[in-house]
């Protein structure tokens, strides 16, 4: 087989691998040879996510067995550009490209589970539009395992409209999108674990689209989640990862946003994202950086007292009564380094009332795709 396409392959069903697990067996990667000799399809499952994925091949017969899943990937990421070639002798497996040649025990291959199969298709969505949204929403995810619920990224199917939604409390990510529905009355919702869904992305064909697929049952006149079956699937081209869906409901987050703001500035993203990270330097993950909005300029700030300082004034277009307002420097970084158009809205109610970031729409009239709700940070 081919080298790079082999590796792709792999790289993309080892994101579904464990480091470390209780039932060994599911550190490996399961590789079969189609019975026409012209496919090797790989999978790997935890018992919460499975990946597969297929790469072309020449095969002298089929086959199946299991490997150590991470020194695979990590093998085949180095092996020489070229052909790759795959031999079995009783319990060993001979790979070589090249020059370069390994060795690996396979695992018992009877042990290793059956993967779920993929629940029913809902819909599709451009990879490219999907990337993106998952990259913008993902870090507002949160880390902290003991919340279930924050450390997942709410789908929002309704009609032709999907929503990308997370947050960690003190922040809320969301991104609106065209997506095309199985059915047009469709409005479901589903809650994936961040992680997985940042993963997925990561291995998308561009210029293609993702079949999403979900277990549902009809309820009435809508579509409700089906019962214990909380599954959700994504396949594109040959690669195809399910996993089990977040069981917690998700707060209401469009209750959160301003409708009315008192002030609103319209930067350019890359020269403020810089001027926060210079002004960053010196202080702490947690520690407050000051903005002063008034009319033309904003004043950046951060430290105080005998601690060390820095100051940074650049040019702004804003409206409204000035304001001083704090917020944490890397919230500032994630939410607007995740608008896609080259300046933002910044806008705001009150100091210590959540502000709200968003792209600035190609039309005069449209609705920001891009939303960012930040909770200020308390100063005296």
């Amino acid at each position: 087989m081919d080298r790079d396409a082999f590796a792709e392959a792999v790289a993309w069903t080892a994101r579904a691998l464990p480091a470390r697990h209780a039932v060994p067996v599911l550190a490996g990667m399961r590789m079969e040879v189609s019975a026409d000799g012209y496919s090797l399809h790989l999978s790997g499952f935890d018992y919460e996510v499975s990946t597969r994925a297929s790469v072309e091949v020449l095969s002298e017969e089929p086959g199946a067995l299991l490997v150590p899943g991470r020194l695979l990937a990590e093998i085949v990421n180095n092996l020489p550009s070229g052909t790759v070639y795959i031999d079995t002798d009783g319990p060993k497996v001979l790979i070589s490209a090249g020059a370069a040649k390994f060795t690996l025990i396979t695992m018992p291959l009877e042990d290793y589970p059956s993967l779920p199969g993929m629940p029913g298709k809902i819909g599709s969505v451009p990879a490219d539009a999907f990337t993106a949204a998952v990259r913008q929403v993902t870090p507002a995810a949160s880390r902290d395992d003991t919340l279930p619920m924050l450390t997942g990224a709410y789908l929002d199917f309704s009609g032709d409209t999907l929503k990308v939604v997370a947050t960690d409390r003190y922040r809320i990510a969301v991104r609106e999108l065209w997506w095309s529905p199985e059915d047009p009355g469709i409005d479901v919702a589903a809650l994936v674990p961040a992680r997985t869904l940042a993963n997925t992305v990561r291995g998308l064909i561009n210029q293609s689209n993702v079949d999403i697929a979900l277990s549902t049952v009809p309820l009435g006149e809508g579509v409700s989640l089906s019962p214990g079956e909380g599954m959700i699937g994504f396949e594109n081209g040959e690669r195809r990862t399910t996993t089990r869906l977040i069981d917690s409901d998700f707060i209401k987050y469009a209750t959160w946003f301003p409708t009315e703001f008192s002030g609103r500035a319209e930067v350019a993203v890359s020269p403020l994202v810089e001027a926060i990270k210079r002004v960053a330097l010196v202080a702490d993950r947690n520690t407050p950086l000051r903005l002063a909005f008034t009319e033309g300029e904003v004043v950046l700030e951060a430290g105080s007292g005998d601690d060390a300082q820095a100051v940074e004034a650049i040019e702004v277009g804003y409206q409204g009564d000035p304001i001083r307002v704090a917020f944490r420097p890397d919230y500032l970084v994630d939410g607007l380094s995740a608008v896609e158009s080259d300046t933002a809205y910044l806008n705001f109610t009150e100091p210590i009332k959540p502000a709200v970031f968003t792209d600035v729409p190609s039309k005069e009239g449209e609705e920001p795709t891009f939303r960012y709700l930040v909770q200020p940070l308390r100063v005296t």
